[in-house]
């Protein structure tokens, strides 16, 4: 593998994950046409939105307190934005993640249309619903490296209606060539959570077309996920996070007490193998388990990796980042070179499965390495050219199919505006 970070836009994303920026000068983000740096992302994140040389886009800590101590500073010379290391110098040019017009717009409602969806990396991402209600047990009971409770109200909207969705995504597919909407919520008594989503799924599929994701729980119904795909979702995510059994406890407390790591596993292997396939004539689908490197052992986050492969699902691997004014704010942050053995596993076990992984268009994730955004941390990048050959030529099928479904959403609204 290349060690030198000015070399390896991997290895420079992951090292960027677990040290973070210093920006001296604030106002360089902005000013240069960069998207602000919201407090929190999904529960997960806050940070600069970034797009580092390999097309690798990346969220790069910049608020923490781990991130003050970082060797890499953002600096701007010669009309460039710099990635610059104390020792190594200048390290890259950078781009920032574009700043799209609509960012600054109201929705007929009047609330900031950031308020209601933001992108992260190329796709939008929405909590439509209230807080995950472990943040309001007493004591709580949210998972300890959580931020979501810390979010909503302050750079989120608790609430957000169909309506106001609507106009985010169709503004998003207009002015920033979106392609995929996720959505996210929390835990809710009664399992509410997938028909909360239902009506936003079955609009955002009759307008646009776009791909459509859904992280939530895991409903204890798991047929509900047959009637997802008939709607037209196109992945599922299964956050179970921690896959060693006690860390996994002390970590998700009230997840623990909820499902149980058994139901979380039980809901990745029933979406990736039993449901089935629909009437439409493109219907992509995914299943996604997806855990937190830094939080157990890296023996166990390849265990992971491993199950969730085996399954036939695709493994999502976040670096965990001790957000300000969660419980684990004061953690340490994992260290890189613990971090490139499972991202090295995450692309090994998905070739050797032969996942499709990367072959939506314009799906870039800024908050998590990609499995094929890994390769370069191989021995031997070239070791799976076959199929990286094949996941090239289902790039292209699938994006003229996609192509197609888009073109056809158009025509529908351009009928019904004209009828209209």
């Amino acid at each position: 593998m290349e060690q030198d970070v000015r070399k390896n836009p991997s290895l420079l994303k992951l090292d960027l994950y677990c040290r973070g920026l210093r920006i001296n000068d604030p106002s360089l983000v902005e000013s240069h046409g960069g998207r602000k740096i919201l407090r929190t992302r999904a529960g997960l994140g806050s940070g600069l939105e970034a797009i580092l040389p390999g097309e690798l886009w990346t969220n790069i800590p910049v608020t923490e307190s781990f991130a003050m101590e970082s060797p890499y500073t953002l600096r701007y010379r010669n009309d460039e934005l710099w990635v610059d290391h104390d020792e190594l110098g200048a390290i890259s040019a950078i781009r920032l993640s574009p700043k799209p017009a609509w960012y600054n717009k109201k929705t007929s409602s009047g609330k900031l249309m950031t308020r209601i969806g933001s992108l992260q990396g190329t796709y939008l991402g929405v909590y439509p619903a209230k807080v995950c209600e472990y943040w309001l047990d007493s004591p709580k009971d949210q998972c300890r490296f959580c931020s979501v409770g810390l979010n909503l109200g302050v750079d989120d909207a608790d609430l957000k209606s169909v309506d106001e969705v609507m106009e985010v995504v169709h503004a998003a597919r207009q002015e920033s060539g979106l392609t995929y909407v996720d959505f996210n919520t929390g835990h809710y008594e009664g399992d509410t959570y997938l028909d909360i989503l239902e009506p936003y799924i079955v609009r955002i599929k009759e307008e646009t077309n776009v791909l459509i994701g859904v992280q939530t729980p895991p409903h204890h119904d798991l047929k509900r996920y047959n009637e997802l795909r008939r709607m037209g979702v196109n992945r599922v995510s299964f956050c179970f996070e921690i896959y060693n059994r006690k860390r996994f406890k002390e970590v998700c407390p009230g997840k623990d007490r909820q499902y149980g790591l058994d139901r979380y596993l039980e809901a990745v292997e029933y979406c990736a193998n039993e449901v089935g396939p629909t009437s439409r004539s493109f219907e992509p689908w995914v299943t996604n388990g997806e855990i937190i490197a830094g939080l157990e052992p890296p023996e166990d986050s390849i265990r992971a990796i491993d199950w969730i492969t085996s399954v036939g699902a695709v493994p999502t691997v976040c670096v965990f980042r001790p957000l300000a004014g969660t419980d684990y704010a004061n953690e340490p942050v994992p260290n890189t070179e613990d971090m490139v053995p499972i991202f090295r596993r995450l692309y090994e076990s998905c070739m050797e499965k032969g996942l499709p992984v990367g072959v939506a268009p314009n799906v870039h994730v800024s908050l998590v390495m990609l499995p094929e955004e890994a390769r370069f941390l191989q021995d031997n990048p070239r070791r799976h050219w076959a199929g990286e050959l094949k996941l090239k030529l289902m790039r292209r099928v699938f994006a003229y199919q996609f192509r197609k479904e888009l073109r056809q959403a158009e025509a529908r609204m351009a009928g019904r505006r004209s009828a209209a």
